[in-house]
């Protein structure tokens, strides 16, 4: 996945990367209803009765919505050298 690559509704879905984490942003805007869940390694977003899936890389992700901003965060390995 790019850093832009996929689409929730008309928001992209953007990759930010750091150190001990990736995190997939995604701005709903003004939603009446929103929802996300994470099954068996994909993401369920539902907007406004719209359902939108995508794999997440990485087993322990956690996922959110507030103020119509879908985070969804991903703790990576940090190599111990």
């Amino acid at each position: 996945m790019t850093n832009q690559q996929q689409l929730v509704g008309d928001a992209p879905l953007r990759r930010y990367e750091y150190d001990d984490e990736v995190v997939l942003a995604a701005d709903l805007g003004v939603v009446d209803n929103a929802s996300v869940d994470i099954v068996d390694g994909t993401a369920i977003v539902v907007v406004d009765n719209q359902q939108y899936d995508f794999e997440v890389p990485g087993p322990d992700a956690r996922a959110f919505i507030h103020n119509g901003v879908l985070s969804i965060e991903m703790k990576t390995e940090v190599s111990q050298e």
